[in-house]
């Protein structure tokens, strides 16, 4: 398995500070959601067309890959449709220049369910996306998140995607949290799909998920990465640390070794 950290978590750090921190603390890779102030990675000034060359020259210096870039593609958006499949493309011909296999979309706004959506707008939406990355050496992968964090109605939606490209992002936090699903029960379920792990803490605190550093809540991390142990997962387990959206939240220098140290003991 390798480790690596969202750039959600440190939206004070410039992409130097970012990258640095990965190599010192031991990460694998990093994945790209916003850099400092620009949230939108296409526009962030390590991969504008002047500069992207040397950037994947210093992350390859520092024995670093970009795990994955998170987009804030909302398929679901019928009213924006236009946009969020134009953003989709931009993030899918960024991954193809610097050789990142997956960019993440969404089915769903947030993490905690809150009605229905179009599923034939997703649908469409994600055919479109996977035909478009086709041959770019890019999966696109949808999130368990929302309504889509339970896992048969995930399922049920990527099994109607006629499309070899599409993948699906385990956030362990979310079916379990928000659909009172077992981890065992998610996994089984979806691992044929599994492509890219988040995993986060929390607690729930006044009706609401509170989030902790991993191993201060009572999220069941270690039986997630004991049961991607068992079937020999070789991807990616990314910290989501949702600092960009929760500014109260403990320090990214704290958090990201504190991860570190978690998963070592765990994964020993």
């Amino acid at each position: 398995m390798n480790l690596c950290y969202s750039t959600l978590g440190c939206p004070g750090w410039d992409f130097a500070e970012a990258l640095s921190a990965a190599r010192d603390l031991g990460y694998d890779g990093i994945e790209i959601r916003g850099v400092g102030s620009e949230i939108y990675a296409p526009s962030a000034k390590p991969f504008l067309m002047g500069n992207i060359d040397a950037t994947m020259n210093k992350i390859n210096s520092m024995k670093l890959e970009i795990s994955c870039f998170t987009t804030g593609c909302f398929l679901f958006d019928e009213t924006n449709n236009e946009r969020y499949i134009q953003e989709g493309k931009d993030y899918i011909d960024l991954a193809h220049k610097t050789k990142t296999p997956y960019i993440r979309v969404l089915a769903d706004k947030n993490p905690a369910p809150e009605g229905e959506r179009n599923e034939e707008i997703i649908i469409k939406s994600l055919n479109i996306l996977s035909n478009y990355a086709e041959g770019k050496n890019v999966t696109v992968l949808i999130e368990t998140n929302g309504i889509y964090a339970s896992s048969d109605r995930i399922l049920s939606l990527i099994e109607k995607v006629d499309a070899k490209n599409i993948g699906i992002l385990w956030d362990v936090h979310h079916p379990y949290r928000y659909m009172g699903e077992l981890v065992s029960h998610t996994y089984n379920k979806l691992k044929k799909h599994i492509k890219y792990i988040h995993v986060k803490d929390s607690i729930m605190l006044d009706g609401k998920a509170a989030y902790k550093m991993a191993g201060h809540g009572d999220i069941p991390l270690k039986e997630a990465v004991s049961l991607l142990k068992q079937d020999d997962y070789t991807g990616y387990i990314s910290l989501e640390w949702v600092k960009r959206w929760n500014m109260e939240l403990e320090e990214p220098g704290i958090v990201f070794s504190g991860f570190v140290d978690y998963m070592k003991k765990i994964l020993r």
